[in-house]
C-alpha cells in the first residue's frame, strides 16, 4: 500500500533512487519526514566503519560485526521516532531501510557472527585478540564479504543522502 502524501506547506521533492542487495530502485515524492529520517540514516551509516574501506592490516574483525550489527538498533530507533510518515513501502525511506536491514545486513551477520564466535572462543591467554584474529583462516574471507557489504552499504548511503536532499 502506497502512503497517501499530506499537505504541511513543506516543499515536497521527488527522488529516484538505485537501491543495492537485490531491492531495485524506488521514485516518489519525499516529505519533511522522510527527508530528516533519511539524514539520521545517513549521518550513522557514514560515520560507522561499515562504509568506510578496511585495509588488510587495519580493525578487528569483531569490531566491524559489532558496527554493523549496531545499525538495527540504531535504524529502529530512528524509524520509531520518525513514526509512520517514513512508510514501510519500496517506496518510501522506512521500507527501504528495513529490506537493507533484512536483505543486506542480516543474511552477512547470521553467517559470520556465530564463525568468528567460535574461533574467538579459541583464544590463547597469551595472544592478543587481534593477533588471533589475524591467524584465523577464514579471516580472508570474512574481509572480502565485508568489502563487498562496504560498497553495497555505500550505495545505500548515497541514496539516503539523494533522500536527504544533501547530494543529487
Amino acid at each position: 500500500m502506497k502512503k497517501m502524501p499530506k499537505f504541511d506547506g513543506a516543499k515536497w521533492k521527488k527522488v529516484s533512487v538505485s537501491l543495492p542487495f537485490g531491492i531495485g530502485s524506488a521514485e516518489w515524492e519525499v516529505d519533511p519526514t522522510e527527508r530528516r529520517a533519511a539524514w539520521s540514516l545517513y549521518v550513522e551509516l557514514v560515520t560507522r566503519i561499515a562504509v568506510q574501506p578496511l585495509d588488510t592490516n587495519e580493525g578487528l574483525m569483531r569490531e566491524a560485526l559489532n558496527s554493523l550489527y549496531s545499525l538495527f538498533g540504531t535504524t529502529r530507533t530512528i524509524l520509531k521516532e520518525a513514526g509512520p510518515d517514513v512508510g514501510a513501502s519500496h517506496d518510501s525511506v522506512g521500507g527501504i531501510a528495513i529490506a537493507v536491514l533484512n536483505y543486506g545486513l542480516r543474511p552477512v551477520l547470521a553467517k559470520w557472527h556465530p564463525i568468528l564466535q567460535t574461533w574467538e572462543a579459541q583464544r590463547p591467554p597469551h595472544l592478543s585478540p587481534k593477533e588471533h584474529e589475524r591467524n584465523w583462516s577464514e579471516e580472508p574471507k570474512l574481509r572480502v564479504e565485508l568489502e563487498l557489504l562496504r560498497q553495497d552499504l555505500e550505495q545505500y548511503a548515497d541514496a539516503l543522502a539523494v533522500i536527504a536532499g544533501v547530494k543529487e
